[in-house]
Order: structure tokens, then sequence, then C-alpha cells
């Protein structure tokens, strides 16, 4: 690689807050007091503001969307399905209990759930990245900004805070970590913590009682989730299977039901969706693919129709479960996703075809997104590398 060097920008030097960071910098410096805390230190600053050196020369990406900017565009696309899942745990609350809260309450008392589980997963999370941080001499990146708040999004409500502390610990140490850190996983943390919680926790991951919030930590009230609904119904037909069903469509869409705090509201992942595709920061292929590949899935099970879920219309599954979170959020991770344009088609055709696949044919797992992002996680630098080689034989046969 060519050398390079810096050139500093000095805006914003008149920031009283700016003006304390430069005071305070020496000390963390090199030849500082606690020059041993500057990875910790230069983290802090990093995330406070921009960067003062910025790349001149040399053989180096000139971009204006750097790690920060792309990490705080997905956590204002994550903003919409946030703020309605908060509403929607205090909506659930009042339903299962009778009690009137008003919209304003209900988006008060899901707040109050939820604040806690952000706290745990940002403070276990950020302190186990800070630590390795300094125990490499490394920067602090900016990764778990997102993954601290996509994982207490994607769990259910009534997750016990000490069992969303081990799980953020296991992804942060296990899938990510161990790996390098930030850019160097294959697989999703997030959906690693989910995973973890799910198998470690399966009383507290599935069932009724998982999904409605009470008033204490850790505790529940009965709620079932249209998936839950589908797997345990003992209609004979695809009709009776819907008129038994407690939920519309436009309930489903709309978001009205109990489930994971993020996944319930179709309207506000897409609202999402639209934010990461305007700022190019997700791809459209890999969200088009994933919804094409359980579209086609689904219309195949029409067309087999062996049984009453086999018959359920394809689009039924872009509603239920976190089919739509996973597509929108989680399998279009840049670092764990293919990187070649047909592989992202490929990838997420697979994701969407597994994803539905799963929610049928095994009964254990109805919410198959999480195990299907995972596997095709473990495959995208497999499929990668077979479309990069079918490019160059291709080419070579050209060339003759």
């Amino acid at each position: 690689m060519s050398d390079w060097r810096y050139v500093k920008n000095d805006g914003g030097n008149g920031h009283p807050l700016r003006r304390f960071v430069d005071r305070i910098k020496p000390t963390f410096s090199e030849g500082g007091r606690l020059s041993r805390l500057h990875s910790t230190f230069e983290g802090f600053e990093t995330f406070l503001f921009t960067p003062k050196e910025v790349t001149r020369q040399g053989a180096h990406i000139r971009d204006a969307a750097d790690l920060k900017r792309s990490m705080i565009t997905v956590v204002v696309a994550l903003m919409p399905a946030l703020l309605f899942g908060m509403w929607n745990v205090g909506h659930q609350y009042a339903l299962a209990t009778g009690e009137h809260l008003g919209w304003m309450g209900e988006w008060w008392f899901g707040f109050i759930r939820l604040l806690p589980m952000i706290v745990v997963s940002y403070a276990v999370g950020l302190g186990i990245e800070f630590a390795f941080a300094q125990i490499r001499h490394h920067d602090v990146y900016e990764g778990f900004l997102v993954t601290g708040i996509i994982i207490p999004m994607i769990v259910p409500i009534s997750t016990p805070l000490w069992q969303l502390a081990l799980a953020v610990a296991f992804a942060v140490v296990i899938a990510k970590e161990m790996f390098g850190g930030t850019g160097m996983n294959f697989l999703n943390p997030a959906l690693v913590a989910r995973a973890f919680l799910f198998f470690s926790y399966p009383t507290h991951m599935s069932g009724d009682n998982v999904w409605v919030s009470a008033k204490h930590f850790g505790d529940a009230l009965s709620g079932a989730t249209p998936l839950g609904e589908i797997m345990t119904s003992t209609a004979p037909g695809v009709d009776g299977l819907l008129q038994n069903m407690s939920y519309s469509m436009m309930d489903m869409f709309v978001g009205v039901i109990p489930g994971s705090v993020g996944e319930t509201s179709v309207v506000a992942i897409l609202l999402g969706a639209a934010i990461l595709l305007v700022t190019g920061i997700a791809s459209w292929r890999i969200m088009f693919s994933v919804v094409l590949g359980g579209g086609l899935m689904g219309l195949l099970f029409n067309a087999i129709g062996a049984n009453a879920y086999m018959q359920l219309p394809f689009y039924y599954h872009y509603l239920m479960g976190g089919f739509m979170f996973g597509a929108v959020f989680m399998a279009t991770d840049p670092v764990t996703s293919a990187q070649t344009n047909c592989g992202k088609w490929i990838y997420g055709l697979l994701i969407g075809a597994f994803a539905v696949m799963l929610r049928v044919f095994n009964p254990a797992y109805p919410e198959g997104m999480m195990l299907a992002i995972l596997l095709m996680n473990c495959f995208a630098p497999l499929i990668d590398h077979c479309v990069v080689a079918a490019n160059i034989s291709y080419r070579k046969k050209r060339m003759k």
C-alpha cells in the first residue's frame, strides 16, 4: 500500500465540549499519565466528534459516509419500529389486563419496560468491546451502536435482564471479538445473541407467555402471536385456520399484535427500509430477493397444499414473526452478507426460502428467519467464491 499522511480539519474548536476534550487529550496520548487508556478515550472522542484526521493520498476510499455515519443512519432507520414497538408493549399490556392507560400511557409503559434492556445491552456489549480494544491497543469502532439496540428489539419483552446480559456477552465475545472485532465476524452478533437465548432458555423465548409484558421485570402475561396460533391450530383447512386467528391482516400489517418489540409492525419496518434504501446504506438486492425467495417458497407450498399451513397464502409469511425485520435489518448486514451483486441475489433468495421452509416443516422453530439468516451467514463467503470463480472461468473462455 502506498504511503499516506493526515491533514487536520480545525473545524469545531470553538465548541466548549471540543475544547474540553482537546485539553485532556494529552493525558491519554502517548507519554501521558493515562496513555494506556488511549483506545477508550479515542472511542469516546470519535463518538462525540467526527475525527480530525482525514486521508490525503494513497490507496484509500474517500467517502463522506464513514462507519459512524452509516451506523447512525441505521439507528435512525430503526426508530420507527422501536418507537411503535414501545407503544405496542403498553398496548398489549392494556389489552391483556383491561387497564386503561391512554396512548401516551401505553407508550410510557413500553418505554419504561424496554429502557433497562437497552441499557444492559449497551453496557455489557460496549464494556466488553472497550476491554478488548484496550488489550489489543486497537481503536473502538461504532459497530455495536446498531447491534446494541437491535438485540432488545428482537427478544421477548419479558426476557430477564441477567439472561440478556449473558446473551450479549456471548455474542460479542464468541461471534465478534474472537474473530477480530468489527468487520471481521462472519455471523450476525444480534442473531447470535437471540440464538443463544433460544437454545439456552427456550421457555423464555417461545410459547404464549413471553410476549406480553407484566409490570414486573421477567414476568409476562398470556398472549399468542399469529405464528403461535397457526402452529397450535387444529383447523382442518386453510379457511378454518384463518377464521380461527385472533388477528386480521390489517392488525398484522400495522403491528398491533404480540411479538418482539421491533418485529410486529410491517409499516414501521418499511419506513426504516425506505431510509436505508434512499441513503444507500442497505442493499436493495438483498431486501428484494429475501422477499422474493419467501414468496416463491410460499407459492410452492400453496401448490403442494398437503396441509392447512402449506395452503396459507404466501403473503401471510411477510406479516408474521420477524420475516420483514430480518429482511430489512438483519440479512442486509454488510459484514455478514454476500458481497458480489450476483451473490446478494442468491444469498437473499435462499434466506427467504429457508425461512418459510423452516416455519412450515419444523414446528419446533416457528420463527425460521433467525436460523435461515445464520445459516446463510455461514455460506455467504462460499457463494461469493463461486460467483467470482464462475466470472473468472467465463472471462477465460471468452478470451480463447
